[in-house]
């Protein structure tokens, strides 16, 4: 909304890790620039709605295979939708409405399943869409059009004059068009498959759906109990599945709390990344108060290594990749976000599976953005036997205290339950030495060779976030690099013979 005229620049497609670009009205003209589908890590949104752009839609954006949200809507485009268009399978929402665009639509389930807005007001657009004529429609044979366009012209002569001076009342009336647009938007927005990509007025639209689904939170919708309030599958009638977080209520809270609340909760749903649970919306209007998220089909790693059969199937390598997802999603937390934002809970509970046993942490009900040279201090918040040792006394939260956590719940993972009596025998006055072989998951045969060399790898890692002396605890963009390239090669003995102070000793 900035008044931007000519066109877009095709340097544009150099910022190679840009992840979001919004240019709606605006003044843009010109066509689209195909080096726009150079942007492969775009995910969140391309929004390119009410401009003046015009020609042809480039194949090129067929290449932005994880883009979420595509909005076209309010140009002059031409031509068809290309058809590499089908291979971006990431689309929950889309919108080509208000162009002249025509022929078939990408045969693909996100076209498919898009609602009639989202190509209204074309030129010739078809497919099998509620709304939109089959592609495979019989054409009207020229003679019958002659003889329709001269029933018509007979009609019409007569009605000139109404319709002059309806296009007087269409004049006076232009300037509440915009405005108009503006709500068709909405409805877009809110009819499309994933209604809590965009939340309005703090999900006041999506509350009585969420009631209704989980009918007013019953507890037979519960998957989940902790320290902040309940979780409840929400079978939405759309088919999409998701997890709603009820918190319990904010006691004595007065405006400034649930400012502060809110304005956390909108940092949080701009968090994307592959191993962070999407926080989709909320709503903190009375009598409930919840987050949205989506649902993760395996649960909690705790829940996966308390049963003895998930733990089996849980073999080294799973277990390694798990470690190297949370590692991911702090660093990107802690270094890649405008605002460091610091978790304070990371636990097994708060670390859930896909179905791909692939790890995102979740649950930010404690979570505080850092502010760069302030003293950040607050209550003592987290679950016992994953807080950091100087918080408990300090109260100082600091990126450091997820790292301490990230190292209680990696050694968890590599043995098959909670570290804490290890953690107490390796610290002073103790320091007692146990053998590498003895400590991990006995539920798991030993790893052979190539794995064995990776999981002391892991856990020399995660001995080093658990030092008691913040300082000297590595940061987690180090950890997360090292766990990706897998460490420097070195040989402490046979796998048998390590013990745990080998492994401490270490400079990783």
């Amino acid at each position: 909304m900035n008044h931007l005229s000519g066109p877009i620049p095709p340097q544009l497609g150099d910022c190679s890790k840009l992840r979001y670009l919004k240019l709606s009205e605006n003044d843009l003209n010109g066509s689209i620039p195909f080096q726009i589908g150079n942007l492969v890590y775009l995910q969140d949104l391309l929004d390119l709605s009410h401009n003046l752009l015009n020609g042809e839609i480039s194949p090129q954006l067929g290449k932005l295979h994880v883009l979420e949200k595509l909005n076209l809507s309010h140009n002059m485009l031409s031509g068809s939708i290309p058809p590499s268009f089908e291979a971006m399978f990431s689309l929950q929402s889309i919108d080509f409405s208000y162009n002249a665009l025509e022929g078939p639509l990408p045969n693909s389930k996100n076209f498919q399943k898009a609602p009639a807005m989202a190509f209204i007001k074309n030129k010739g657009l078809c497919g099998e869409v509620q709304g939109l004529r089959p592609c495979n429609a019989p054409s009207i044979r020229h003679g019958d059009a002659r003889k329709g366009r001269q029933v018509v012209i007979f009609i019409v002569l007569p009605l000139l004059a109404a319709l002059f001076l309806l296009f007087i009342v269409v004049g006076v009336s232009s300037i509440y068009s915009q405005r108009r647009r503006n709500k068709e938007k909405v409805v877009l927005e809110r009819s499309s498959r994933n209604p809590f990509s965009i939340w309005n007025y703090d999900g006041i639209d999506a509350f009585e759906q969420i009631v209704e689904v989980t009918e007013g939170f019953d507890d037979k919708y519960c998957i989940g109990i902790g320290g902040y309030g309940k979780v409840y599958k929400a079978n939405l009638p759309s088919g999409q599945v998701l997890a709603v977080k009820k918190l319990h209520p904010l006691e004595g809270g007065d405006q400034s709390d649930q400012r502060s609340f809110r304005n956390e909760i909108r940092a949080l749903t701009e968090i994307r990344h592959r191993n962070i649970v999407k926080l989709y919306g909320f709503c903190s209007h009375a009598p409930f108060s919840f987050l949205v998220y989506e649902y993760m089909e395996r649960r909690s790693l705790a829940s996966i290594l308390s049963n003895d059969r998930g733990a089996a199937e849980f073999d080294w390598t799973l277990r390694a990749k798990v470690i190297k997802g949370v590692a991911h999603a702090l660093s990107y937390m802690h270094h890649d976000c405008t605002q460091p934002i610091v978790h304070r809970d990371l636990s097994s509970n708060n670390v859930l599976l896909n179905s791909e046993l692939e790890a995102c942490v979740s649950d930010f009900g404690t979570a505080r953005l850092l502010i760069p040279d302030s003293s950040n201090w607050t209550m003592l918040a987290g679950t016992y036997g994953y807080i950091a040792p100087e918080l408990a006394y300090t109260m100082r939260v600091t990126e450091k205290c997820d790292v301490y956590s990230f190292g209680v719940v990696a050694l968890e993972v590599m043995m098959g339950r909670h570290p804490g009596e290890l953690i107490s025998s390796l610290t002073p006055p103790s320091r007692q030495d146990t053998l590498l072989k003895d400590m991990l998951d006995q539920r798991l045969p030993d790893p052979t060779a190539v794995v064995a060399h990776e999981v002391i790898f892991v856990v020399s890692m995660a001995l080093s976030c658990i030092r008691l002396d913040p300082n000297s605890r590595p940061t987690m963009h180090h950890v997360a690099q090292e766990l990706s390239i897998g460490g420097s090669s070195f040989s402490l003995g046979p796998f048998h013979a390590l013990t745990l102070h080998q492994l401490m000793d270490l400079e990783v």
